[in-house]
């Protein structure tokens, strides 16, 4: 598994990629050239994609990751963010946060699994999405932030 740099310029290519994490292109559009992105190559294929933003100093948000769903369940997500929090730590970071849908069960359990906590709760955050999501029964409403403290 390996994380490879894409250029600003190239990030739209993995448009269908980010997708899968973000079901609104007019809202990937708003972030899809901030901060780092990185192309995830396991077995030689180029199977997710992840994106990194800076919203404030020594904070590295995780603004979406995705992987191709023949990949999931094998790991990767984990080995990403493991790896990514390393990354951003030997930078002087001093913590990752990321946000998540209350519908999104499976991503709240993920984040919490991989040492993230519960940090603050953004009441109507999907209500300003172009189109309702729903997700296992459950309306997209709040976004749920997990942060995870490097030092």
């Amino acid at each position: 598994m390996k994380l490879i740099p894409v250029s600003t310029e190239n990030r739209s290519a993995y448009l269908n990629l980010l997708l899968l994490a973000d079901e609104s292109e007019e809202i990937i559009n708003e972030y899809i050239h901030e901060g780092e992105m990185f192309a995830i190559e396991y077995e030689n294929k180029i199977v997710g994609v992840a994106l990194f933003t800076f919203p404030i100093e020594l904070v590295v948000e995780l603004k979406n990751i995705a992987i191709d769903p023949n990949y999931r369940g094998k790991g990767i997500g984990k080995l990403i963010l493991s790896d990514a929090c390393t990354i951003y730590q030997n930078r002087g970071y001093s913590k990752m946060i990321v946000g998540t849908a209350n519908s999104s069960i499976e991503n709240i359990a993920f984040y919490q699994k991989a040492g993230f906590r519960m940090s603050e709760i953004k009441k109507d955050f999907f209500k300003k999405y172009p189109k309702p999501i729903y997700e296992n029964g459950i309306q997209a409403l709040d976004m749920i932030m997990f942060e995870k403290k490097f030092r």
